[in-house]
C-alpha cells in the first residue's frame, strides 16, 4: 500500500489494482476514508477537519493524483506528493 503523502496525522495512500472510479484513500488514527481527485468523500469517514484538509490537497494536488493513478494502473511505482504545511 503505497503512501503518496502524509500531513497532520493524515496518511495518504493509493493502492495497486484499484477499481474505477479513480480514487485515493485517507487514514486518520481510526478513521479512515476513500476520495475522488476533486476532494468528495465517496466511502467512510474522517472528522470534520480532517476531512477539509485532505479536500484541500487533493484540489491543490489533482494532477499528481491522476498521474499516480495512472501509474499503478500500468503496474509502475507512484511519485510522492507534497504534504500540506502549515
Amino acid at each position: 500500500m503505497p503512501t503518496l503523502s502524509a500531513f497532520f496525522g493524515v496518511l495518504i495512500r493509493m493502492y495497486k489494482s484499484e477499481h474505477n472510479p479513480p480514487h485515493f484513500h485517507a487514514e486518520y488514527g481510526e478513521y479512515k476514508a476513500s476520495f475522488d481527485f476533486d476532494g468528495n468523500v465517496i466511502e467512510g469517514s474522517l472528522p470534520p477537519k480532517q476531512t477539509k484538509v485532505v479536500a484541500a490537497w487533493a484540489l491543490l494536488h489533482e494532477d499528481e493524483l491522476i498521474t499516480n493513478w495512472n501509474l499503478l494502473q500500468a503496474g509502475e511505482e507512484i511519485i510522492k506528493i507534497a504534504p500540506l504545511k502549515r
